[in-house]
């Protein structure tokens, strides 16, 4: 990340900390939330919001391939916004799969997320040029709020991006411009050498700042699709909860000594205070109460402001369990409070009722919508699976 300083649309690294077992980045605060959430918060969005947005998002990919690095996890969870001004700044915020390369140099290594991973990782062949098509998904969605390739598993999304065609006929696709549909389909080119580059992206008449995006709303359901595109998480977090929960004490004990010892009260919970003490006492400097409050916030799941031994486990659990099957069938069960295998709007409403989170009906409609995939307005298991294990 030092090799990425100076662009002012790159999270800046303020210092980094080790001790014999733990190496802590300290970077600069984003408190303007995640991309897509400050989109659905602004509610009038054109196809010149978009063309500015991914222009900055290519700018920062055509800064790391000029600096010889090739990022490998583009994402809209990785662009947080600066601060929650009008004005502020979108910035990368994670490096984490990034790698070092020379011109020409091939990769074979699968990763990256699902939705937004290009072909040739797939086969295990690419180079930088596997950022753009992460781009062109990434531009995709923000057009017309939902991924171009999709499908009810991992395995299926891969099929999908490794032969289907991309869909620009159904809806909103008609009243999107022209132009704004081929700096898409320039960027989403299988084959990899004839797929544009970044600079070549950033010329595009669309494109550019001056460029012919047009200043016209796009579609209010756009804004909403990108809303639920985005819902998923509380249904997500409350189902670790429930994973954690079920989990034998061999396989959690680590993890219940490290919350025994940040929980200096013994109270069954983490204040921000004791969060900021841990953090302190592992070298880690400079984050203000402010940072570990939003740090806190992340883990809360029911919003009480702190974090307890459950938020804790479901926080820290091991992405590997969702591997195991009788782990999920416990937790669809919690949902499902009648087991005829569907998980109805009513019971998800109840699960998910508490007064602290606020929910809403029509959040509940949301979640529902976008893991149903049959549409019969419930979530089975093999829905419930593919959310799961779905990024």
């Amino acid at each position: 990340m030092h090799h990425l300083a100076g662009h002012q649309n790159v999270v800046c690294l303020k210092g980094v900390y080790e001790d014999k077992s733990n190496v802590c980045l300290a970077m600069e605060v984003c408190s303007g939330g995640e991309l897509f959430d400050a989109i659905v918060k602004k509610g009038h969005y054109t196809e010149k919001d978009a063309a500015a947005l991914i222009r900055t998002i290519v700018g920062v990919v055509a800064h790391c391939h000029n600096m010889g690095v090739i990022h490998r996890d583009l994402k809209p969870e990785n662009f947080l916004l600066s601060d929650k001004t009008p004005a502020a700044a979108l910035k990368a915020t994670d490096f984490g799969l990034s790698s070092f390369f020379q011109e020409g140099q091939v990769f074979t290594d699968i990763v990256g997320s699902a939705y937004y991973v290009a072909p040739e990782v797939l086969k295990r062949s690419y180079g930088k040029e596997a950022d753009i098509w992460s781009c062109g998904v990434i531009l995709y969605i923000l057009l017309c709020g939902y991924p171009p390739f999709h499908g009810d598993n991992e395995k299926k999304i891969f099929e999908a991006v490794v032969g289907k065609t991309v869909d620009f006929t159904s809806e909103p696709w008609p009243n999107i411009s022209d132009a704004a549909k081929d700096c898409v389909r320039r960027m989403l080119v299988r084959d990899p050498k004839r797929r544009a580059t970044a600079q070549q992206i950033l010329q595009h008449d669309w494109m550019r700042e001056n460029g012919c995006a047009a200043d016209q709303p796009i579609q209010l359901e756009v804004l909403s699709r990108i809303k639920q595109f985005s819902a998923m998480n509380r249904l997500k977090k409350e189902a670790l909860k429930l994973i954690a929960k079920s989990l034998p004490l061999d396989e959690i004990n680590g993890m219940r000594e490290i919350f025994l010892e940040i929980d200096k009260d013994k109270s069954g919970t983490i204040s921000v205070e004791e969060f900021s003490d841990a953090l302190k006492k592992k070298g880690v400097q400079g984050l203000t109460e402010s940072d570990v409050s939003r740090m806190i916030q992340e883990a809360d799941v029911n919003g009480d402001g702190m974090i307890d031994y459950e938020e804790f486990l479901a926080a820290t659990i091991n992405r590997s369990k969702l591997e195991r099957e009788e782990l999920l069938k416990q937790a669809f069960a919690k949902f499902d409070e009648n087991g005829d295998g569907q998980i109805t709007r009513q019971e998800l409403f109840n699960a998910l009722s508490d007064p602290a989170l606020g929910v809403d009906p029509k959040e509940i409609d949301e979640i529902i919508d976008q893991v149903d995939q049959d549409g019969n307005g419930t979530i089975d298991y093999v829905e419930f699976v593919s959310m799961m294990r779905a990024l």
